[in-house]
């Protein structure tokens, strides 16, 4: 039930405030007030959280590289329509970055999943390594994930950025956090269900591939 709230409030905070200040603020400031003002209480959000665990977690990451981008585009002149693409700029940056990582040595995903388990385990980096040179399975595995990751990432940017160029803002602001969730919710339940697949496959790994939805 502890969980079931917090989901619920979670989602209060990210679709259902940033549409009442949307629409509270338009009359007042017009559209770029009214996208600043439906920043407001994700941010809040993201800080209430940040100080609660200590930490910053990938969507404090997003918020606040948002309003960086937000910032930036007001000062360049920047139009509402280009206001409401904030958040999909940094997604979009990072699913572009770990696709491009494909072409190199290690791709991105690696170094995640190694950064992630060196936290939990003391051996946890050299174990990682080792399973990258002992088996090219584990290494193709981990080539999937991110192409998997950068692809939908890369999707979630492209349907963002249409929906923000053609689509009223009002109806933007109510349908474009359900296109992200779904796209964020099926990429973290195929890792799940991967992560489980590679550990069954892979059974002198336990607790290696833990690190992998994080």
């Amino acid at each position: 039930m502890k969980i079931r709230a917090s989901f619920l409030l979670e989602l209060v905070v990210n679709l259902a405030l940033p549409w009442l200040a949307y629409r509270l603020a338009v009359p007042h400031w017009g559209e770029t007030g009214g996208l600043i003002a439906s920043a407001v209480p994700p941010v809040i959000w993201s800080v209430v959280e940040l100080a609660r665990f200590r930490r910053v977690d990938a969507l404090s990451v997003l918020v606040l590289l948002g309003i960086v981008l937000s910032i930036a585009a007001m000062a360049a002149g920047g139009s509402p329509r280009m206001l409401l693409l904030r958040e999909s700029l940094v997604s979009g940056a990072i699913g572009v970055a770990f696709l491009v990582s494909l072409v190199m040595p290690r791709p991105l995903v690696f170094y995640l999943a190694r950064a992630t388990v060196a936290r939990e385990n003391a051996d946890g980096a050299a174990r990682i390594d080792a399973l990258w040179h002992a088996r090219p399975a584990f290494a193709s595995a981990l080539r999937l994930m991110t192409l998997v990751w950068g692809a939908g990432l890369t999707l979630e940017t492209a349907l963002r950025a249409f929906m923000a160029m053609t689509w009223p803002i009002e109806r933007f602001l109510v349908v474009s956090p359900f296109v992200s969730y779904g796209i964020y919710g099926a990429l973290l339940l195929w890792t799940l269900w991967y992560r489980k697949s590679l550990h069954q496959r892979t059974s002198d790994t336990d607790g290696v591939t833990d690190g992998f939805a994080g």
